[in-house]
């Protein structure tokens, strides 16, 4: 399988290429696409040799250089961040390609075009998150089939057990030490305000074709149980595994089929799981999100342009952790809901919201 790797440098692609790098006689890379990190994909293009090596905040890149780098490929694996990714996805989707899904915000900003395209094209859309894996996998990897709810599980961050006023003072080195998972700074801040599960709730909706009454969160801190699926009878499914994001990008690959990839749970060294409600009242990202999806139109897409400001500048410290969901709020209040019909139409909510978001933050 050929792959054309989008967000090559970060935690995701690089977790990627260890998968490709177990498995030589499986896989081979025929794109790698990064954002800013040239050095590292010097490396990275020195040793997987891919006929297209592209660090995109170079120079914008053209609709065609964006059908070169898919034109050999026969997946897309799409681990870009940030609104960014959208526009590598529906080129991928353009191209015909089926796309392994690890940008959230192709889906959170752009689920209802990316979908439609993917329909139209004919392209599956392979979800990689840890939760849309799990669920895709209670699903026997049909997206199609039936079920009653899908509940996702949230590690619940570092600050679950933290007070409103504990809240106000975490910094942004206090953010970044997830109990359970190692990924980037933006979602690993996104996983410390509940926003990343706010996302995934929208994700579930795009993928799984249902209305957002079916699709619920509780946090499980463990990090075991990555997501479930609840069945009219009563029955429900889970996937369990530890936390390993090679699982469900190596599953992305090769699915149905299994290859040995991360150690076996050992069950009775774990002796117990935990579950409990997620504490929306502390954490009002989580319901910004939800409210964004059920609105629709562009909102999610103002949504995440204010989350990528608020979070870059909670991680300079100019605004606090609180003031993260103060600013996406702030913007949500300012913008009049527009059309989310097209990409130009996203593009521009998106670069709109931006503007609103930094006035909200360093009043200019």
């Amino acid at each position: 399988m050929k792959i054309a790797l989008i967000g090559c440098t970060g935690s995701i692609g690089r977790q990627t290429l260890d998968v490709v790098r177990a498995h030589p006689e499986r896989f081979e890379i025929s794109a790698l696409v990064c954002g800013s990190d040239g050095r590292l994909l010097s490396a990275q293009r020195e040793e997987f040799r891919p006929r297209t090596a592209v660090c995109a905040d170079e120079a914008p890149l053209s609709e065609e250089q964006l059908a070169e780098i898919f034109a050999e490929a026969d997946l897309a694996f799409v681990a870009a961040g940030g609104f960014a990714g959208l526009k590598y996805t529906l080129a991928a989707i353009e191209a015909g390609k089926p796309v392994a899904l690890a940008n959230k915000e192709s889906l959170v900003c752009g689920g209802a075009l990316v979908t439609r395209k993917a329909r139209e094209r004919g392209c599956a859309l392979i979800p990689v998150d840890s939760e849309h894996s799990a669920i895709f996998q209670a699903l026997g990897f049909r997206r199609d089939a039936k079920f009653s709810r899908i509940i996702l599980t949230a590690s619940g961050g570092p600050f679950l057990r933290l007070s409103p006023a504990e809240l106000a003072r975490v910094t942004a080195e206090d953010a970044l030490r997830h109990p359970t998972w190692k990924m980037g700074p933006k979602v690993t801040v996104d996983s410390a305000t509940l926003l990343n599960k706010g996302y995934e709730i929208i994700e579930a909706k795009w993928l799984y074709g249902v209305d957002f009454s079916q699709i619920g969160a509780v946090v499980h801190p463990e990090s075991v149980v990555h997501s479930l699926v609840a069945f009219e009878d009563g029955a429900m499914l889970a996937q369990l595994g530890y936390p390993d994001m090679r699982v469900p990008i190596q599953l992305a690959l090769t699915y149905p089929e299994r290859l040995p990839c991360a150690p076996q749970l050992d069950l009775a060294s774990l002796g117990a799981l935990h579950f409990e409600r997620l504490p929306e009242e502390r954490f009002p990202c989580f319901g910004l999100a939800r409210a964004a999806g059920i609105a629709g139109g562009d909102r999610p897409t103002v949504l995440n342009a204010a989350a990528e400001e608020a979070v870059r500048a909670f991680l300079s410290g100019r605004i606090g952790f609180c003031g993260i969901a103060e600013t996406i709020e702030d913007t949500l209040s300012r913008l009049p809901q527009g059309a989310a019909e097209t990409y130009s139409d996203l593009a521009e909510a998106d670069r709109k919201a931006r503007e609103t978001a930094r006035k909200s933050i360093y009043g200019i």
